[in-house]
């Protein structure tokens, strides 16, 4: 019995051994790779968001993640880069759909080989059409009819709203849901991104239709210069102010009442989010059965406070 109880040990130990080298020298599972494109210009606060919920979903699943941008808001640079992205064939491509006739041919290149693509912030009612499997945003034109309920319901007649970044199609939404949410008592007011442009062609634009009590920007690259020319002509209480998206200064006017809105749709879920899904589906086949809302969500003064600390930890 001695002997055969000693053999049984000696066997189990060699097993042991054996099932220890074989498990050692299994490869490890190579991390997935997604790539995330979009228009935002390094400049603008609200991409930094995006880019800070990307990086922190990626290092939750092991995932790695590039993110690509172009310097300024230029399509045809865009439209390179999601070209370049496709070519590298990633495991995954998440993107800002600004515009169809620029991108959809590129996704639907991605879609055909095999790269699963889900679309971000702007082109959430296209995207589809070219094979993206869903979209995490808001409804551009849905929000800024919001915006126009809004001013209307604080007395607002007439409203602009400031295009920073015109042929962007989520922005170009926007505009056309306000003026529609005025019923047309409402204009557009093209700009370039340029802060000091932004200001200037705000401050001539009212001074040369004082029927219009409501000013609407589309993010904060160009609230930041209205509430700034609304300071140095001390007409912060002079018009209805709304914007859309947040940034520290937007939050710091929001609370000290120099702004009356601003339309939140949780940038850091639309980097986050993404990412998550596509880890999902790589490993498990699983994703939403359809797209996914941020927003559009309202911050008033009321609530401002409760915002700011999440802002300065880069997650609003």
């Amino acid at each position: 019995m001695a002997r055969l109880s000693q053999w049984l040990l000696a066997s189990a130990a060699t097993t042991a051994l054996m099932a220890g080298a074989a498990q050692a020298q299994e490869p490890e599972q190579e991390a997935s790779r997604f790539v995330m494109v979009t228009h935002g210009v390094p400049s603008d606060p609200f991409w930094s968001v995006v880019k800070n919920g990307a990086e922190a979903a990626a290092e939750t699943v092991g995932a790695r993640l590039e993110y690509r941008a172009p310097s300024t808001f230029d399509m045809a640079m865009m439209q390179q880069l999601v070209e370049a992205a496709v070519a590298s064939n990633p495991d995954g491509l998440i993107l800002s759909f600004t515009d169809e006739n620029a991108l959809g041919g590129v996704v639907q290149n991605a879609v055909d080989n095999g790269i699963p693509v889900i679309t971000i912030n702007s082109g959430g009612d296209v995207a589809r059409n070219y094979g993206a499997r869903l979209h995490v945003g808001q409804s551009e034109y849905e929000a800024g009819r919001q915006a126009a309920e809004r001013m209307q319901e604080m007395g607002v007649e007439k409203g602009v709203c400031v295009n920073h970044e015109q042929g962007n199609q989520g922005l170009d939404q926007r505009c056309d849901g306000f003026v529609d949410g005025f019923d047309g008592n409402a204009d557009q007011l093209a700009t370039t991104y340029d802060p000091t442009a932004i200001r200037n062609a705000i401050v001539a634009y009212l001074n040369q239709n004082s029927d219009v009590s409501g000013v609407l920007t589309l993010g904060a690259l160009a609230a930041d210069p209205m509430v700034r020319a609304m300071r140095e002509q001390g007409a912060t209480d002079s018009f209805t102010l709304g914007t859309f998206d947040l940034s520290p200064g937007i939050l710091e006017a929001l609370d000290a009442g120099e702004l009356d809105f601003a339309i939140d749709q949780q940038q850091y879920m639309q980097g986050y989010l993404p990412v998550m899904f596509l880890d999902q589906f790589v490993k498990n086949g699983l994703l939403p059965a359809g797209d996914v809302a941020t927003g559009p969500g309202f911050v008033t003064q009321e609530n401002a406070a409760q915002v700011i600390e999440l802002s300065s930890q880069g997650i609003r």
